[in-house]
């Protein structure tokens, strides 16, 4: 009875689940997938969109992710061995509590919460508003630029860079009222190996932690790229390549979320290759990826971005519902077995 009761449970879950990606789904985007699966494997579309139902009520995954994850090429052996959205969405659930999200999920709580570890000049609106000498302070930071931002976006969106020249106190709090942002931070300059890389945005190192016991352990760690854009999201169209954890070493091709596009062993615009790209200060990286790890205790499973400058890391922010495709594309298969041990 018990059994049959988790399994209705179960059930229904999974069709909330697919309402919402129903709902959330690009349709544009969605059929550009579907016609490329298709064509790529002989099989007829009809087939695939009844694949696509059951592997979201079999493997928990999203209809994104049944492209991404290349199901559309696997046996279900292979399928079982990834973390879908629902997977993940569960799992984050059970190790990062609704109750503690906020200092992650608020970047404005972020920065006070972790200023040890994130350094760099930032202020809220209602500061920029109240005091005219911190937005002055801003707009003359040694960047020259100023990142603005809605402190509850996520995945790149609601971000933008603006030099400071174009801007006084006046018009810079009227632009932020006007775009809905609240959150004003001073510029990151990386680290020059970095910037010969990608120099069009800030290229950041996702650590992946999950504290366990009062230890730290580190589930992957992966090098976002940008690709002519101020952010190195893998949703807003750039790259991802996985990085060795003992050496800091870039071991494969970057990778796109687009199931269409091939991988890159250079970099499109720069053409500078990026396996064998050495991360520096790595050992650093890892040691504030650690220390935060343990400086938030009550989430449990959180995935780090860290940015790299001449002087050393500086951390960017912390994600509680980390993207599982920034995690398992570039290594090219499932990890889902590696989280099942904490659970």
């Amino acid at each position: 009875m018990k059994r049959e009761a988790n399994n209705i449970g179960k059930l229904f879950r999974r069709s909330v689940y697919l309402l919402y990606y129903l709902k959330e789904t690009d349709l544009r985007q969605f059929n550009q997938y579907l016609r490329y699966s298709s064509e790529s494997t002989g099989k007829t579309r009809g087939h695939i969109l009844v694949d696509i139902l059951r592997s979201v009520y079999r493997n928990n995954v999203s209809l994104k992710d049944y492209f991404c994850f290349r199901f559309f090429e696997l046996d279900q052996e292979s399928r079982s061995q990834w973390a879908g959205t629902g997977y993940m969405y569960e799992y984050h659930l059970a190790m990062n509590p609704r109750a503690y999200r906020a200092v992650l999920a608020d970047k404005k709580q972020f920065m006070q919460h972790f200023k040890a570890f994130a350094k760099r000049a930032s202020a809220t609106l209602s500061e920029l508003k109240a005091n005219a000498k911190i937005a002055e302070m801003m707009l003359a930071n040694s960047s020259g630029r100023v990142v603005l931002k809605n402190s509850m976006g996520q995945v790149g969106a609601e971000v933008e860079v603006v030099s400071s020249s174009e801007y006084n106190v006046a018009t810079l709090v009227s632009f932020m009222i006007q775009k809905k942002y609240d959150l004003a931070e001073e510029y990151i300059i990386q680290h020059r190996s970095l910037m010969a890389l990608s120099p069009a945005g800030v290229n950041t190192i996702r650590i992946l932690t999950q504290l366990h016991e009062g230890n730290v352990y580190f589930l992957g760690a992966r090098l976002r790229i940008s690709v002519n854009s101020v952010v190195d999201n893998l949703a807003a169209g750039n790259l991802a390549a996985p990085i060795d954890l003992s050496s800091g070493i870039v071991t494969g091709p970057g990778v796109y979320s687009d199931i269409r596009k091939g991988d890159r062993l250079t970099h499109p615009v720069t053409g500078v290759e990026i396996p064998g790209f050495a991360v520096p200060y790595w050992n650093e990286v890892l040691r504030v990826a650690e220390n935060a790890a343990l400086h938030t205790p009550h989430t449990r499973s959180v995935g780090w971005d860290i940015a790299i400058t001449d002087q050393g890391p500086e951390l960017i922010e912390g994600n509680h519902n980390w993207c599982k495709l920034l995690w398992q594309l570039p290594v090219k298969k499932g990890l889902k077995k590696e989280l099942e041990k904490f659970l």
